[in-house]
């Protein structure tokens, strides 16, 4: 059926554009004492752009991720949302 298929379809936790850069930093820095961060250190391949709404996104998707990508594991103090669209860049693969 096609709620199956919709529900396998694999989704991406980001940060919300509007996000202030208090809440990205505390999303950067919850997730990151959840899961692994290093692919957004220095040398890691989501390291560049050097900005903070990039890495939190990174981050928080780790987070989602690891955590089952359940719609509840992308809240974030409603800073966050489920997209459908890879966000992946360059080197940088969001998984």
């Amino acid at each position: 059926g096609i709620v199956g298929v919709a529900a396998a379809q694999k989704t991406w936790c980001i940060a919300k554009p509007s996000a202030s850069n208090e809440i990205l930093a505390q999303n950067l820095d919850y997730a990151c004492s959840q899961v692994s961060c290093t692919v957004i250190q220095k040398g890691g391949p989501c390291y560049y752009p050097d900005s903070l709404v990039s890495r939190a996104a990174v981050a928080m998707n780790l987070y989602y991720a690891s955590r089952g990508r359940n719609p509840w594991n992308c809240y974030f103090n409603s800073s966050a949302l489920v997209v459908q669209s890879d966000p992946s860049y360059g080197s940088c693969t969001y998984y």
